[in-house]
């Protein structure tokens, strides 16, 4: 059975609002519904990197109505093809070469040859096998996370986000699950290979970051945990466990300022849960010692 993440659920796995999801929705970068599927989240996923990279949604919307009407042999540019942004320009890249994605205006020098072979793009047959791997990784994907729903044994797990990673060598969620799997098991050094294998393959995954800033934490790595959890609230700054988590380690080092200005960040993302109980006591507590400096508990 394919995962299905509620409306909830995405905008949170994503760090998206219900505004912005509708927007995207009304401008049909994604269908509107209640739940979505894996493919939905890739496509969420890449929106919202050109969303940070300062991109409107007018202007994503554009350019994926150009790539679709340019590459008839691509059913949805932002699950099968690789859309990015050099700051000015949306661009989309097929076998290491790449165009301007709404005016097709080719980035780099070719000969005549090269020319004609670019713009042809992939012959259907390879296009195809490559949206066939695609879809199998993440099918297997999706076992995997069946799998530790089910409680199965650690090896079927690894397996399956084992064999997303051979099919899709940026399949960063699978990287990502198998270092979780490794750091759980305390094989600090197979965690942090996953981690950063994530990292090379989505340079703007949060959850990597944060992933690996736990794992610097527990062997007491301060600096590199502060370093990553950093990273993570630069490209997500409302990513509420790290914020809790940062505001830990600064509480930690001795650090009140940083501590304090991050459990507000935190109370203000997640003012109900059974977490921000322990936030507010730990706010309290800094509070009281500045006023206090004597004050212990």
């Amino acid at each position: 059975m394919t995962q299905a993440y509620s409306r909830a659920e995405t905008r949170r796995l994503l760090k998206l609002t219900e505004k912005q999801l509708s927007n995207f929705e009304t401008q049909k970068l994604v269908p509107a519904r209640e739940h979505y599927g894996f493919r939905e989240l890739i496509a969420l996923r890449t929106i919202m990197k050109l969303r940070r990279a300062h991109k409107t949604v007018p202007q994503i919307s554009r350019a994926v109505e150009a790539l679709s009407a340019k590459l008839r042999d691509v059913g949805d540019p932002l699950t099968e093809l690789k859309i990015y942004t050099d700051g000015k320009r949306i661009r989309v890249e097929v076998d290491g070469r790449s165009m301007e994605a709404e005016s097709g205006q080719l980035l780099l020098n070719f000969n005549e040859a090269e020319l004609s072979k670019l713009l042809e793009f992939r012959a259907p047959d390879t296009a195809a096998a490559e949206r066939e791997r695609r879809f199998t990784a993440d099918r297997w994907f999706q076992t995997g996370l069946e799998l530790e729903q089910t409680g199965a044994p650690a090896e079927e797990v690894i397996g399956a986000y084992q064999k997303a990673i051979d099919l899709d060598s940026h399949a960063a969620g699978a990287m990502v699950n198998l270092g979780t799997l490794h750091f759980n098991a305390r094989k600090w050094r197979e965690a942090e290979r996953y981690y950063r294998l994530a990292l090379e393959a989505d340079p703007d995954y949060p959850l990597a970051h944060f992933d690996l800033a736990n794992l610097y934490d527990e062997r007491g790595d301060r600096t590199k945990a502060a370093e990553h959890y950093q990273a993570a609230l630069k490209i997500s700054p409302n990513y509420a466990d790290a914020h809790y988590n940062i505001a830990l380690l600064y509480q930690g080092s001795n650090q009140p300022m940083k501590a304090v200005r991050h459990w507000t960040m935190y109370l203000k993302l997640d003012p109900a849960s059974q977490w921000a109980n322990v936030a507010r006591r730990e706010l309290a507590k800094l509070r009281s010692q500045a006023v206090h400096p004597g004050y212990r508990r």
